[in-house]
């Protein structure tokens, strides 16, 4: 299966986040795993991986961003 058929396949996906900010896909109709959460923006896989494209800027671990001071 190519990303293209991945796109085609009418399932839906959410992008969710884990403790350290860090950000991923996931199929919409299963159990997230532990230690992730949704983000908000749900759609096709393309669209999701834009959003986390746009709003994923820097791209270090919460934990690292705070002992820097920029969290």
């Amino acid at each position: 299966m190519t990303v293209d058929d991945e796109e085609d396949d009418g399932r839906v996906w959410c992008v969710v986040l884990n403790h350290e900010e860090q950000y991923s896909i996931w199929p919409a109709e299963r159990e997230l795993p532990a230690g992730w959460r949704e983000e908000g923006q749900r759609g096709t896989r393309t669209e999701c991986l834009d959003h986390i494209e746009k709003v994923w800027t820097d791209m270090r671990p919460l934990s690292v961003r705070k002992h820097m001071g920029d969290a």
